[in-house]
C-alpha cells in the first residue's frame, strides 16, 4: 500500500497540471483611485461581492488576512493568506496555503493599470502551485474563473457608477 501511495504521488507531481494560472481582465471607465476604494473597502465586500465574501484582518504587507470565497457552484472556503503587495492605486497581491506550503498554493493578484482619461484596465489574477493543483485543475478553471468575471463585472458596475 505504501508502494502504491508513493505512485501516486509521484504521479501527480509529474502531470503538468502543478502550476496554473487563472487571469481575467476588464476595461473599467473610472479613475483609478476610485476603483481602488471599492476594491479595499473590505467591509463593503458582502454587500457586492459575489466571489470574495469578506476580508478581515489588517491588510499590510506581511500581516496574515482571513479571506471568504465562494465561487459559483462550488463550496466556499475560509483562509489565511500573507499580504504581499499593497500598493496604493496600483496593486494588492496575498499568497495563500492549503494545510501547508507545496501542496496547494494560490498568489492572488489585483492590477490596476491607468489608462489614461478616467479609464483602468483591472487585472484579476491568481497562480495556484503545488501537486495537489492537478487534483483541482477543471474547478479552478471553471468555478474560480467565472467568480473573477463576476466579481470584475461588479466592481466595474460600482465604479461606472
Amino acid at each position: 500500500m505504501k508502494y502504491l501511495a508513493a505512485i501516486i504521488l509521484i504521479t501527480i507531481c509529474n502531470t503538468s497540471g502543478m502550476a496554473l494560472e487563472i487571469k481575467t481582465v476588464i476595461t473599467i471607465h473610472a479613475t483609478p483611485n476610485k476603483v481602488w476604494e471599492i476594491l479595499t473597502n473590505f467591509k463593503a465586500y458582502p454587500e457586492w461581492n459575489p466571489f470574495i465574501k469578506s476580508i478581515k484582518g489588517q491588510v499590510l504587507v506581511g500581516e496574515k488576512i482571513s479571506a471568504r470565497i465562494e465561487p459559483p457552484n462550488a463550496k466556499g472556503m475560509t483562509f489565511k493568506p500573507k499580504i504581499v503587495t499593497f500598493i496604493k492605486n496600483k496593486e494588492l497581491s496575498w499568497v495563500g496555503h492549503l494545510l501547508s506550503p507545496g501542496l496547494f498554493d494560490g498568489k492572488h493578484k489585483f492590477e490596476l493599470i491607468d489608462k489614461g482619461n478616467d479609464t483602468i484596465t483591472f487585472i484579476q489574477s491568481e497562480i495556484f502551485s503545488g501537486i495537489l493543483v492537478a487534483l483541482f485543475k477543471k474547478k479552478l478553471k471553471i468555478n474560480t474563473k467565472n467568480g473573477f468575471v463576476a466579481m470584475n463585472k461588479k466592481l466595474k458596475e460600482l465604479a461606472e457608477k
